[in-house]
């Protein structure tokens, strides 16, 4: 409980106190009990008078704080002094568990995003210096003792750790660093001593990406914050004139003045829509602060929103669904056997070649290189290389460079990256390379089409390639052989296809996929290894690359406008049916304060909900 909320307390209890001391003053007594009412009125209201006075004078006049004083003042007239007085004071027990619920969200959000690092301890001249983390430039070597926060992105140049990289990604599991690697920023260093070359200012910083996407976010509102904001401006001077001409009509047909203007006080009180106006953009601060715990920056509420109703999800292929990483697949000799000759051959032919496809080779083959001789080396454009490999000659490459040696390839049907590999004239086989599949793709594909969502896969790939990955993947619908400006088109022709009031997003990571993810109802950036264009240009950014995450954002949307619409639903029935009780006189003051700051606590609460971890 803050400062500020005890001292709220405080007042409560004392005027508490006063109104049961005034309550025992005789009914005798008349107008000479009103002082005595009127103290504990102030203690407690004071504040709600005077906020309602400025905004009079600043134009502002219909809010709840207006409402409150016109309905209390009124009972006080007419003589209600108990009711006026209790009115006001269970109002402002309502305000203090609104005020520390909202409060307690705030903190919640505030410790999720606590990742700006405070200092940054750099070498200069040989020795560390303790630094403003905007103060260090690119280049300089950082230094990062265990327990600390990483303060700026870099690579590891000296030292072996385990990053926590929860507050990025949401993952729990540490992840193992060693030289050469790269290192965001916002991360904890959890065992190792390391030193970084850094390779971005602190303003270009993943920290500082996602601290100014998140900050920003609460300026980009979704449609139901917008429709509450002008159901509010035109609700409460509605309900104004609605009680006024209650307590005029009903006073003229009766005249009973004195029931009809409580009456019309008690309308008043009920007809407040704070509860809408403070859960409903709570609930989406919560939910952006929410996904941001699981590794989702999402750019605002407006694009939570859209998630949410999202039936169709377009994917690229390199770097989202598979890892943009090279590896072999498959070995197939011509004798039965003979793999690990076949993969040995191919990669001391390509060890002098730092192409992705002669790493892979040499990565699957892990043998040392120290205890070959490679010689007379010679790359063939668009075929492949020749090399003599401890005296033997050896080809490795395409089936045009086979046959340029009268040699007869085997035919190959699998969609992937072939390296035909012969030595000393003689045809051994063929090793299969091709891109990985992201560990969660196909899974994220399947839960996707388990709640009806269309799946779609654009690449520039082979249409070969594509489609052996549609079908690995599961995937509904592929176009192959696209580029950037080719995939542009073809998102224009989803758009179309699209169900009515449905949302396309689309799901890259590179500069070519800027455009398209511009284009989309939604775009969503890879924030790992994406590049900075595709980023800037995406609604929702994955900060792990992991697709997975994708159910993770879309599932933080449903909950988020499941909340929402139960609140609003919760909130006008509630006050539709006291108002109904107000008008015909069942409904009291009493009952009018719960419907207000009853219904707005509930509300809130309601909308908490979005902070929790699951």
């Amino acid at each position: 409980m803050t400062r500020r909320h005890k001292q709220n307390l405080a007042r409560i209890v004392v005027a508490g106190v006063l109104l049961v001391a005034a309550s025992f003053a005789p009914e005798s007594w008349g107008l000479w009990r009103l002082p005595l009412f009127l103290l504990p009125y102030f203690v407690v209201g004071w504040d709600v008078l005077w906020e309602a006075v400025c905004n009079i004078a600043r134009g502002e006049i219909f809010d709840e704080n207006f409402l409150m004083c016109v309905a209390t003042l009124g009972a006080l007239a007419l003589g209600e002094y108990a009711e006026a007085v209790g009115v006001m004071l269970f109002y402002q027990v309502g305000e203090l568990f609104q005020s520390m619920a909202v409060n307690k969200s705030r903190r919640s959000i505030a410790q999720l995003m606590d990742i700006r690092p405070d200092s940054a301890r750099v070498l200069r001249g040989g020795e560390e210096v303790t630094v403003e983390p905007d103060e260090v430039q690119v280049g300089e070597t950082l230094v990062v003792r265990p327990g600390e926060r990483i303060a700026l992105d870099g690579v590891v140049v000296k030292g072996i750790s385990s990053l926590d990289t929860a507050a990025l990604t949401g993952e729990s599991v540490p992840r193992e660093v060693e030289e050469g690697q790269e290192v965001s920023s916002g991360c904890v260093n959890l065992t190792g001593l390391l030193h970084m070359e850094v390779t971005r200012p602190f303003e270009q910083s993943t920290v500082a990406r996602i601290l100014e996407l998140v900050e920003n976010a609460a300026s980009k509102k979704a449609k139901a914050e917008h429709f509450i904001t002008r159901f509010a401006r035109w609700y409460t001077p509605t309900v104004v004139v609605g009680a006024a001409a209650l307590a005029v009509v009903g006073g003229l047909a009766t005249g009973q003045w004195g029931e009809w203007v409580r009456r019309a006080l008690t309308f008043l009180v009920i007809s407040c829509p704070c509860a809408l106006v403070i859960s409903i953009p709570m609930a989406f601060f919560g939910g952006i602060g929410g996904a941001s715990r699981q590794g989702v920056l999402v750019k605002g509420g407006n694009y939570l929103e859209l998630l949410a109703k999202t039936k169709t999800v377009v994917f690229d292929k390199t770097g989202t669904l598979t890892q943009g990483k090279f590896a072999v697949e498959g070995l197939y000799p011509v004798q039965t056997g003979e793999e690990k000759p076949l993969l040995q051959w191919a990669a001391l032919a390509e060890s002098h070649s730092n192409h992705p496809i002669a790493l892979s080779l040499r990565q699957a083959w892990g043998g040392d290189l120290a205890q070959h001789t490679v010689t007379d080396v010679e790359e063939i454009p668009g075929r492949g290389v020749m090399a003599q490999v401890d005296g033997v000659p050896v080809l490795a490459g395409n089936a045009l460079l086979m046959n340029e040696h009268g040699l007869t390839p085997a035919s190959t049907v699998s969609a992937g990256t072939v390296v035909h590999v012969a030595a000393q004239g003689k045809y051994l086989g063929y090793a299969l390379i091709a891109d990985q599949v992201k560990e969660h793709a196909a899974d994220t594909i399947a839960q996707l089409k388990a709640q009806g969502v269309r799946t779609v896969m654009l690449t520039g790939d082979t249409q070969a390639v594509g489609e052996e990955m549609a079908h690995r993947l599961g995937l509904d619908e592929v176009h192959a052989q696209l580029l950037p400006q080719d995939k542009v088109e073809r998102l224009e022709q989803l758009l179309e296809q699209k169900p009515q009031d449905t949302v396309l997003a689309y799901v890259g990571d590179g500069v070519n996929d800027a455009p398209v993810l511009s284009r989309a109802d939604v775009g969503i950036a890879m924030g790992g290894m994406g590049s900075d264009a595709a980023i800037e240009a995406a609604d929702v950014v994955l900060m792990d690359d992991d697709p997975a995450k994708l159910l993770t954002a879309m599932g933080i949307a449903r909950k988020c406008r499941r909340i929402v619409v139960e609140n609003i639903v919760f909130a006008l029935g509630v006050k539709g049916l006291f108002l109904v009780m107000g008008a015909f006189g069942v409904a009291t003051m009493w009952e009018a304060v719960f419907a207000d700051v009853g219904v707005a606590v509930i509300a809130i609460l309601n909308a908490s909900r979005m902070l929790r971890k699951k």
